[in-house]
Protein backbone atom coordinates (compact mmCIF):
# COMPACT_ATOMS: atom_id res chain seq x y z
CA UNK A 1 0.00 0.00 0.00
CA UNK A 2 1.37 3.28 -1.34
CA UNK A 3 0.93 6.28 1.46
CA UNK A 4 1.15 10.12 0.36
CA UNK A 5 2.01 12.89 3.19
CA UNK A 6 0.99 15.73 1.82
CA UNK A 7 2.65 18.23 4.51
CA UNK A 8 6.24 17.75 5.93
CA UNK A 9 5.30 19.76 9.38
CA UNK A 10 5.41 18.38 12.97
CA UNK A 11 2.37 15.89 12.45
CA UNK A 12 3.44 14.69 8.63
CA UNK A 13 6.73 13.77 10.02
CA UNK A 14 5.88 12.55 13.08
CA UNK A 15 3.33 10.40 11.11
CA UNK A 16 6.15 9.27 8.79
CA UNK A 17 8.74 8.41 11.42
CA UNK A 18 5.87 6.23 13.19
CA UNK A 19 4.73 4.84 9.64
CA UNK A 20 8.43 3.48 9.25
CA UNK A 21 8.86 2.06 12.81
CA UNK A 22 5.75 0.25 12.01
CA UNK A 23 7.31 -1.53 9.22
CA UNK A 24 5.82 0.05 6.34
CA UNK A 25 8.83 -0.07 3.39
CA UNK A 26 9.58 3.44 3.42
CA UNK A 27 9.83 3.04 -0.68
CA UNK A 28 5.91 3.17 -0.47
CA UNK A 29 5.84 6.56 1.57
CA UNK A 30 5.96 9.39 -0.42
CA UNK A 31 6.47 13.33 0.97
CA UNK A 32 5.35 16.60 -0.32
CA UNK A 33 5.16 19.43 1.05
CA UNK A 34 4.98 23.27 -0.35
CA UNK A 35 8.46 23.71 0.39
CA UNK A 36 10.46 21.05 -1.60
CA UNK A 37 13.36 21.42 0.34
CA UNK A 38 11.66 20.68 3.42
CA UNK A 39 10.18 17.52 1.77
CA UNK A 40 13.30 16.01 0.09
CA UNK A 41 14.92 16.37 3.74
CA UNK A 42 12.13 14.78 6.21
CA UNK A 43 11.72 11.91 3.09
CA UNK A 44 15.65 11.44 3.83
CA UNK A 45 15.73 11.28 7.26
CA UNK A 46 13.51 7.80 6.74
CA UNK A 47 14.12 6.63 3.42
CA UNK A 48 11.13 7.64 1.84
CA UNK A 49 10.38 9.54 -1.67
CA UNK A 50 9.60 13.27 -1.75
CA UNK A 51 7.25 14.43 -4.66
CA UNK A 52 5.19 16.90 -5.94
CA UNK A 53 1.71 16.68 -4.27
CA UNK A 54 0.07 16.03 -7.83
CA UNK A 55 2.45 13.45 -8.23
CA UNK A 56 2.44 11.31 -4.93
CA UNK A 57 -1.46 12.00 -4.88
CA UNK A 58 -1.57 10.07 -8.09
CA UNK A 59 0.24 7.22 -6.87
CA UNK A 60 -1.08 7.04 -3.48
CA UNK A 61 -3.66 3.93 -1.94
CA UNK A 62 -4.01 6.36 0.99
CA UNK A 63 -3.26 10.54 1.27
CA UNK A 64 -2.98 12.07 4.16
CA UNK A 65 -3.77 16.31 4.63
CA UNK A 66 -1.27 17.05 7.11
CA UNK A 67 -1.43 20.82 6.19
CA UNK A 68 -2.74 23.91 8.31
CA UNK A 69 -6.58 24.63 7.70
CA UNK A 70 -5.65 27.81 5.61
CA UNK A 71 -3.42 25.97 3.55
CA UNK A 72 -6.45 22.91 2.86
CA UNK A 73 -7.94 24.63 -0.33
CA UNK A 74 -5.20 24.79 -2.19
CA UNK A 75 -3.91 21.70 -1.59
CA UNK A 76 -6.70 20.03 -2.35
CA UNK A 77 -7.13 22.43 -5.89
CA UNK A 78 -3.71 20.93 -6.59
CA UNK A 79 -4.29 17.38 -6.28
CA UNK A 80 -7.76 17.48 -7.25
CA UNK A 81 -7.58 15.74 -10.82
CA UNK A 82 -5.25 13.15 -9.48
CA UNK A 83 -6.81 11.90 -6.74
CA UNK A 84 -7.83 8.31 -8.45
CA UNK A 85 -10.89 6.23 -7.28
CA UNK A 86 -10.73 3.93 -4.66
CA UNK A 87 -8.11 6.00 -2.50
CA UNK A 88 -8.63 7.06 0.88
CA UNK A 89 -8.51 10.88 2.35
CA UNK A 90 -7.32 11.16 5.47
CA UNK A 91 -7.12 14.99 6.90
CA UNK A 92 -5.67 15.60 10.16
CA UNK A 93 -5.93 19.38 9.65
CA UNK A 94 -8.49 20.90 12.69
CA UNK A 95 -11.78 22.53 11.90
CA UNK A 96 -11.65 21.02 8.41
CA UNK A 97 -15.14 19.19 7.90
CA UNK A 98 -15.64 15.78 5.81
CA UNK A 99 -17.70 17.81 3.85
CA UNK A 100 -15.58 20.42 3.11
CA UNK A 101 -13.41 18.06 1.54
CA UNK A 102 -16.25 15.73 -0.07
CA UNK A 103 -17.61 18.47 -2.03
CA UNK A 104 -13.92 19.67 -3.74
CA UNK A 105 -12.15 16.05 -4.30
CA UNK A 106 -14.02 13.99 -6.95
CA UNK A 107 -17.05 12.93 -6.35
CA UNK A 108 -17.35 9.65 -4.12
CA UNK A 109 -13.62 10.08 -2.83
CA UNK A 110 -13.44 8.42 1.23
CA UNK A 111 -12.79 10.83 3.34
CA UNK A 112 -11.66 10.68 7.00
CA UNK A 113 -11.77 13.71 9.45
CA UNK A 114 -9.30 12.61 12.68
CA UNK A 115 -8.05 15.02 15.35
CA UNK A 116 -4.75 13.77 16.50
CA UNK A 117 -2.13 15.73 19.45
CA UNK A 118 1.07 16.26 19.59
CA UNK A 119 2.34 12.38 22.23
CA UNK A 120 2.29 10.81 18.80
CA UNK A 121 5.62 12.43 18.77
CA UNK A 122 6.50 9.80 21.18
CA UNK A 123 4.28 7.39 20.13
CA UNK A 124 1.48 8.11 23.04
CA UNK A 125 -1.01 9.97 20.78
CA UNK A 126 -4.55 10.35 21.49
CA UNK A 127 -6.51 10.50 17.64
CA UNK A 128 -10.24 11.13 17.37
CA UNK A 129 -11.46 9.87 13.95
CA UNK A 130 -14.97 10.16 11.97
CA UNK A 131 -15.74 8.85 8.60
CA UNK A 132 -17.49 10.68 5.75
CA UNK A 133 -20.24 9.87 3.93
CA UNK A 134 -18.51 7.86 1.35
CA UNK A 135 -16.41 5.74 3.61
CA UNK A 136 -16.47 2.08 3.55
CA UNK A 137 -15.96 -0.04 7.05
CA UNK A 138 -12.59 -1.24 5.58
CA UNK A 139 -11.57 2.29 5.11
CA UNK A 140 -12.04 3.40 7.86
CA UNK A 141 -10.05 0.17 9.65
CA UNK A 142 -7.34 1.57 6.88
CA UNK A 143 -7.86 4.96 8.93
CA UNK A 144 -7.73 3.36 12.43
CA UNK A 145 -4.28 1.25 11.35
CA UNK A 146 -2.88 4.35 10.28
CA UNK A 147 -2.78 6.32 13.20
CA UNK A 148 -2.43 3.63 16.23
CA UNK A 149 0.96 3.77 14.37
CA UNK A 150 1.27 6.97 17.16
CA UNK A 151 -1.20 5.76 20.16
CA UNK A 152 -4.46 5.34 20.70
CA UNK A 153 -7.71 6.02 18.54
CA UNK A 154 -11.41 6.43 19.00
CA UNK A 155 -13.97 6.66 16.42
CA UNK A 156 -16.88 8.87 17.16
CA UNK A 157 -19.29 10.80 15.56
CA UNK A 158 -18.31 14.42 13.74
CA UNK A 159 -20.54 16.48 15.67
CA UNK A 160 -18.51 15.76 18.47
CA UNK A 161 -14.50 16.92 16.73
CA UNK A 162 -14.74 20.38 18.66
CA UNK A 163 -14.96 19.09 21.79
CA UNK A 164 -12.33 16.42 20.82
CA UNK A 165 -9.89 19.47 19.68
CA UNK A 166 -10.80 21.05 23.04
CA UNK A 167 -9.99 17.45 25.56
CA UNK A 168 -7.59 16.20 23.36
CA UNK A 169 -6.09 17.67 20.63
CA UNK A 170 -5.53 20.98 22.82
CA UNK A 171 -5.45 18.67 25.93
CA UNK A 172 -1.48 18.66 26.26
CA UNK A 173 -1.06 21.85 26.28
CA UNK A 174 -3.36 22.45 29.80
CA UNK A 175 -1.18 19.81 31.05
CA UNK A 176 2.05 21.48 30.06
CA UNK A 177 0.61 24.28 31.86
CA UNK A 178 0.05 22.46 35.30
CA UNK A 179 3.49 21.06 34.85
CA UNK A 180 4.87 24.26 34.42
CA UNK A 181 2.78 25.82 37.88
CA UNK A 182 3.82 22.57 39.71
CA UNK A 183 7.46 23.32 39.00
CA UNK A 184 7.60 26.97 39.80
CA UNK A 185 5.84 26.09 42.91
CA UNK A 186 9.15 23.70 43.50
CA UNK A 187 11.36 26.33 43.01
CA UNK A 188 9.22 28.38 45.20
CA UNK A 189 9.31 26.42 48.16
CA UNK A 190 13.22 25.85 47.68
CA UNK A 191 14.13 22.58 45.14
CA UNK A 192 16.43 23.03 42.60
CA UNK A 193 14.71 23.24 39.87
CA UNK A 194 15.77 19.89 38.16
CA UNK A 195 14.80 18.42 41.07
CA UNK A 196 11.61 19.91 41.19
CA UNK A 197 11.08 19.26 37.30
CA UNK A 198 11.68 15.38 37.67
CA UNK A 199 9.66 15.20 40.68
CA UNK A 200 6.35 16.71 38.75
CA UNK A 201 7.08 14.29 35.48
CA UNK A 202 7.36 11.64 37.62
CA UNK A 203 4.19 12.05 39.41
CA UNK A 204 2.14 12.93 36.47
CA UNK A 205 3.54 10.07 34.76
CA UNK A 206 2.10 7.64 37.56
CA UNK A 207 -0.57 9.21 37.89
CA UNK A 208 -1.74 9.01 34.25
CA UNK A 209 -0.69 5.41 34.68
CA UNK A 210 -2.91 4.44 37.66
CA UNK A 211 -5.65 5.85 36.03
CA UNK A 212 -5.12 3.99 32.93
CA UNK A 213 -4.11 0.56 34.54
CA UNK A 214 -6.61 0.88 37.44
CA UNK A 215 -9.37 1.71 35.58
CA UNK A 216 -10.36 3.36 38.72
CA UNK A 217 -12.21 6.95 38.30
CA UNK A 218 -10.60 9.71 39.18
CA UNK A 219 -12.29 10.65 42.41
CA UNK A 220 -11.38 7.44 44.05
CA UNK A 221 -7.87 8.04 43.43
CA UNK A 222 -7.98 11.30 44.60
CA UNK A 223 -9.83 10.84 47.80
CA UNK A 224 -7.21 7.65 48.73
CA UNK A 225 -4.55 10.40 48.29
CA UNK A 226 -6.91 12.72 50.35
CA UNK A 227 -6.23 12.05 54.13
CA UNK A 228 -8.61 13.67 56.78
CA UNK A 229 -6.73 17.13 57.70
CA UNK A 230 -3.82 15.90 55.90
CA UNK A 231 -1.21 18.20 53.45
CA UNK A 232 -3.63 17.15 49.83
CA UNK A 233 -6.74 18.31 51.47
CA UNK A 234 -5.55 21.37 52.21
CA UNK A 235 -4.02 21.47 48.36
CA UNK A 236 -7.27 20.87 47.23
CA UNK A 237 -9.29 23.31 49.42
CA UNK A 238 -7.22 26.22 48.16
CA UNK A 239 -7.55 24.98 44.32
CA UNK A 240 -11.74 24.93 45.22
CA UNK A 241 -10.95 28.66 46.43
CA UNK A 242 -9.98 29.88 43.13
CA UNK A 243 -12.11 27.97 41.37
CA UNK A 244 -9.73 26.16 39.17
CA UNK A 245 -11.76 23.10 37.96
CA UNK A 246 -14.52 26.25 36.54
CA UNK A 247 -11.22 27.46 35.20
CA UNK A 248 -10.41 24.34 33.56
CA UNK A 249 -14.54 23.82 32.31
CA UNK A 250 -14.45 27.47 31.18
CA UNK A 251 -11.06 27.20 29.15
CA UNK A 252 -12.13 23.91 27.36
CA UNK A 253 -15.49 25.59 25.96
CA UNK A 254 -13.71 28.42 24.96
CA UNK A 255 -11.42 25.86 22.73
CA UNK A 256 -14.01 24.50 21.15
CA UNK A 257 -16.06 27.35 20.78
CA UNK A 258 -12.53 28.25 19.02
CA UNK A 259 -12.77 25.18 16.85
CA UNK A 260 -16.07 25.91 15.57
CA UNK A 261 -15.52 29.43 14.63
CA UNK A 262 -12.85 28.12 12.43
CA UNK A 263 -14.60 25.92 10.65
CA UNK A 264 -15.03 26.73 6.94
CA UNK A 265 -18.83 28.17 6.55
CA UNK A 266 -20.76 25.55 4.26
CA UNK A 267 -20.39 26.53 0.43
Amino acid sequence: MTIALLGAGVMGSTLLAALVRSGHDPADLLVADKSPERAEQVAAQHGARAARADEAAAEADVVVLAVKPQDMSGLIEQIHDDVRPGTLVVSIAAAITTDFLERRLPAGTSVVRVMPNTPALVDQGMSGMSPGSHCTPEQLEQARELMGSVGRVIVLDESHQDAVTAISGSGPAYIFYVVEAMIEAGVLLGLPRDTATELVVQTLYGAATMIRETGAHPTVLREQVSSPGGTSVSALRALEDHKVRAAFLTAMEAAATRSRQLTPPPD
